[in-house]
C-alpha cells in the first residue's frame, strides 16, 4: 500500500474536504487513509460538508465519544446520517433533544439490536451473553475451530489455491459462532448454504461473497431454538441462553434473546471474514514475513493486532448528541451526528509511530480499537483474536509459500481490488490466493 510521510503529501487537492461527499464517495472504498489523514490535520472533530456529520478521526477523541454514553447516544450507530432521525433536532437544547431520541429511537432502522441500545437497556441485554463468553467457553470453542480450519482448508489447499473469502474465511467464521451458540452440528450444512448464498465447505465456484446475514432468517431459526430448550432444557449452550435471566433476576421474552443471539451471529461472521482476509493479503504480498511466522507462530498474535489495526475491519460507529460537548477543543451541539471513525483513529500519529506502515513488531499495535472500546466494546474480541489466529496459523502450516493470484488481482506493481461499497465495513469482496 501506498504510504505518504504526511497529510500534506497525500494526492488531494486543497478543497476536497469542503465538497467531498464523505459517505457515498467510492473512491474512499479504495483507499481511505489521505483523506482521512487529512480530516485529522485540519481536525480531530470535523463536520463533513454534505450530510453535517461530524467525523472523528483522532484517537484520544474517538475514545471520549465512545466512552461517554451518557452524553452521546447509540440510537443511531449502525445508520448514521441516512436515513438521519424521523423528526428535527437542529436548535434545541440537550433536554429537548434527549426526550426526543427517547421518543423517536424505535423508528430508526435496526433499532431491536444491541449495538444500537443505550445503558441501562444495553446492560441488560448485552449481560444475556455472560455465559457464552467465559474462558470455559471460549476454550471449547477453540478446540472446534482447529478441527474446523483443517475441514475449511482440505480442499483449498489441495486445489493450489482460489477464492479465500468464499471458500475459506465465511464458512469457518460463520461455523465458529455456530459452535459458540450451540448451534446442534446437524444444522450447520443449513445454516452455511442460507448465510453463505450456497458457498458450503468444499465449494469451488467462489461466486458467493458473504452477504448480511439475513436476520429474519437467523430471528426465526433462533426462536426455534430458544423455545425448545425453554420448553425441553439440556445440557448445552442454547440451553444456558434460553434460561438465562436479566441483572434483576427477571426472564426475557424469546425475542430478547434471539435478538442478542442473532447479532452475535451477524456481526461476528462479517467482522471476523474482513479481518481473515486482510490478514492473509498482507502475507500474501510478503513473502519474507510468511516464513518468519512459519518458524516462529508465537509472533503470529501480535502479526493479528497489526492487521486490525492497519485495516479496521468496522471503520466506524455513529453517535447522536444527547447534550450539548467539547471534544477536542470543537463544541458539538445537541443534536449532532457524530462518526467515531476506527480506522482513521488506528492512523493516528500522536498514538502509533508510522501509522500507514505495517509492522507486525508494533509494541502498541493491540492499543488499536478496531473492537471499539466503552460499553460497545466487541464483546467477541476474544473470539475474533482466535479465529485470526487460528486460521493464518493453519494455513502457514500447512503451505510453503502464498502468493496473491495475478490473474484476478494484477501484477505486482499494478494490484487490482474490490472493496465493500459501504462507509461501514473496510474489507474485500474477493481475495484469490495461489499456495503451494
Amino acid at each position: 500500500m501506498t504510504t505518504y510521510d504526511s497529510p500534506e503529501a497525500a494526492p488531494s487537492s486543497a478543497h476536497v474536504l469542503d465538497t467531498l461527499d464523505f459517505f457515498h464517495d467510492p473512491t474512499l472504498n479504495v483507499d481511505p487513509y489521505p483523506v482521512l489523514d487529512r480530516m485529522r490535520a485540519a481536525s480531530p472533530v470535523l463536520r463533513e460538508p454534505v450530510h453535517g456529520v461530524m467525523v472523528v478521526t483522532g484517537y484520544d477523541e474517538v475514545l471520549a465519544i465512545v466512552g461517554d454514553p451518557e452524553t452521546f447516544s447509540s440510537c443511531n450507530s449502525t445508520t448514521g446520517p441516512i436515513p438521519g432521525f424521523p423528526v428535527p433536532l437542529e436548535g434545541l437544547d440537550g433536554a429537548e433533544v434527549s426526550a426526543l431520541i427517547d421518543a423517536h429511537r424505535d423508528e430508526l432502522p435496526f433499532s431491536d439490536q444491541l449495538p444500537s441500545f443505550d445503558p441501562p437497556v444495553h446492560t441488560a441485554h448485552r449481560s444475556l451473553l455472560s455465559r457464552l463468553i467465559t474462558p470455559k467457553r471460549l476454550k471449547s470453542n477453540e478446540e472446534f475451530m482447529w478441527r474446523l480450519a483443517d475441514r475449511v482448508l482440505d480442499s483449498f489447499v489441495a486445489r493450489g489455491g482460489g477464492e479465500f473469502i468464499g471458500e475459506v474465511a465465511s464458512p469457518f467464521a460463520l461455523l465458529v459462532i455456530a459452535d459458540l451458540l450451540g448451534v446442534p452440528e446437524e444444522d450447520h450444512a443449513e445454516l452455511t448454504e442460507v448465510l453463505t448464498g450456497g458457498n458450503s465447505l468444499g465449494s469451488t465456484d467462489g461466486e458467493a461473497v458473504m452477504a448480511h446475514s439475513p436476520l429474519e432468517y437467523l430471528y426465526t431459526r433462533f426462536a426455534d431454538y430458544i423455545d425448545e430448550r425453554r420448553r425441553t432444557p439440556g445440557g448445552d449452550v442454547l440451553t444456558e441462553m434460553a434460561l438465562a435471566t436479566f441483572p434483576d433476576g427477571s426472564t426475557p421474552e424469546v425475542i430478547d434473546v434471539v435478538r442478542v443471539a442473532a447479532n452475535l451471529f451477524s456481526a461476528g461472521q462479517e467482522t471476523t471474514v474482513r479481518l481473515l482476509s486482510s490478514a492473509l493479503k498482507l502475507l500474501a504480498e510478503d513473502r519474507e514475513l510468511q516464513q518468519r511466522l512459519r518458524a516462529t507462530p508465537d509472533d503470529i498474535p501480535n502479526f493479528i493486532e497489526e492487521a486490525l489495526r492497519f485495516e479496521s475491519p468496522i471503520k466506524g460507529d455513529f453517535r447522536l448528541a444527547r447534550a450539548a460537548a467539547t471534544v477536542g477543543g470543537v463544541e458539538i451541539p445537541a443534536g449532532t451526528t457524530l462518526m467515531a471513525h476506527y480506522g482513521a483513529a488506528n492512523r493516528d500519529p500522536r498514538q502509533f509511530e508510522n501509522p500507514d506502515v505495517f509492522d507486525p513488531d508494533r509494541p502498541n499495535a493491540r492499543r488499536h480499537i478496531g473492537f471499539g472500546r466503552g460499553v460497545h466494546s466487541c464483546i467477541g474480541a476474544p473470539l475474533a483474536r482466535a479465529e485470526g489466529r487460528v486460521i493464518i496459523q493453519r494455513l502457514l502450516e500447512r503451505t510453503a509459500d502464498i502468493t496473491l493470484d495475478a490473474d484476478a488481482h494484477g501484477p505486482v506493481h499494478d494490484r487490482r481490488f474490490d472493496y465493500v461499497p459501504t462507509y461501514i465495513l473496510r474489507g474485500l469482496m474477493k481475495l484469490h490466493v495461489s499456495v503451494e
